[in-house]
């Protein structure tokens, strides 16, 4: 039986990549009963008769799975903020770092609208990418204006699986209109009341950019730490998890406790305190939560 990969869901039917040939196929009855809904980006067996009838019989296993947006087999995500409209935040962008890595998915910061920038905005951009460079994480400054960094993106994007995510207006479409400029994806204006942009994209769908597949979701309708416990929330702050081998306690959070290794950097600055006070809140946020029955 032919296999391939699911690279659009809509309206029920799954459209499966197989030999550069797109595939139209329905799940088997069996799925549902099972309860198996197969996703953009999984790998599958398929029977088809022609490229509009076919049926997936088999969803092979997944390394890994996000909900919102539904897919699978992300290797990585491109997080797209904006350097100004809206204005960069590191709260948002720590949220989106957190469960990207809770899920096991490399993450590449992509800071786009450059071009739109003061000096002072610029140095405050530039200041803010090399601390999250010290903590681990590779960093492009971007410009859909003006095409400045998108090469740098290039080699990321080959051979990978990779979502874009971030909050409406970033310019996500933008980017992906640079890299692929047949595609002409829809893009909207910035509200000036809200703050934001309107969604733009509806559905999921992998887009074939060089010989890597790019998601261009909705983004991640839910940023709550629903399935993340308090004792994993260091394990997703490279620095925080790095300075915690230190710590006098095994089991330490980083807040009360005395002898502790995390607060020591952050006292040092060698730990952004931004960065430790998002991880504060967050775990209080978590500690909250209502518990799950």
């Amino acid at each position: 039986m032919p296999e391939g990969k699911i690279v659009k869901a809509l309206s029920g039917f799954y459209y499966v990549l197989h030999n550069e040939n797109l595939i139209q196929c329905r799940g088997r009855g069996i799925f549902r009963k099972n309860k198996i809904t197969p996703l953009v980006g999984d790998e599958v067996v398929f029977q088809a008769e022609n490229d509009l009838e076919g049926y997936i019989l088999e969803v092979k296993e997944r390394k890994n799975e996000l909900i919102r947006p539904p897919i699978a087999n992300v290797d990585q995500a491109i997080l797209v903020f904006s350097a100004v409209e809206p204005d960069f935040s590191t709260v948002l962008l720590d949220r989106f770092l957190v469960l990207v890595e809770f899920n096991h998915i490399e993450p590449l910061i992509c800071i786009t609208k450059m071009d739109l920038t003061t000096q002072d905005q610029k140095q405050m951009i530039s200041n803010y990418a090399d601390q999250y460079k010290a903590a681990g994480y590779e960093v492009i400054l971007t410009s859909s204006e003006t095409e400045a960094g998108i090469e740098r993106l290039n080699p990321h994007i080959e051979n990978k699986i990779s979502v874009f995510a971030g909050q409406s207006g970033v310019g996500k479409s933008s980017l992906l209109n640079v890299l692929r400029p047949d595609l002409e994806l829809k893009t909207n204006d910035i509200s000036s009341h809200l703050g934001r942009g309107k969604h733009t994209t509806r559905h999921v769908e992998l887009i074939k950019i060089g010989n890597g597949l790019i998601a261009d979701t909705p983004g991640f309708s839910s940023l709550e730490f629903t399935s993340i416990e308090a004792e994993d929330l260091t394990f997703c702050f490279p620095e925080l998890q790095r300075a915690s081998e230190n710590c006098k306690f095994r089991g330490c959070f980083h807040v009360t406790e005395p002898k502790c290794a995390v607060k020591s950097a952050v006292d040092s600055g060698e730990i952004p305190r931004y960065r430790y006070e998002h991880y504060v809140d967050f775990l209080q946020e978590i500690k909250d939560r209502k518990p799950r029955y």
